[in-house]
């Protein structure tokens, strides 16, 4: 599961803002590749083989 930065909503708002201002472009998609392009995003998996893991796997898979 990847998680992004601590003030990932400070930042959604000031891309909301910049594009409303004209400084930024694009929709959702380019939004995420500037965050992406700027922050470093770190991944997390779980470890083992324990079924509680795999059960919540399962959960935000869908």
């Amino acid at each position: 599961m990847p998680a992004g930065p601590v003030e990932t909503t400070a930042l959604g708002n000031l891309l909301v803002q910049a594009r409303a201002a004209g400084v930024a472009s694009g929709g959702l998609d380019a939004m995420r590749a500037l965050v992406r392009q700027t922050q470093q995003i770190v991944r997390y998996e779980p470890r083992g083989d324990d079924a509680p893991w795999r059960d919540a796997a399962a959960r935000v898979r869908g």
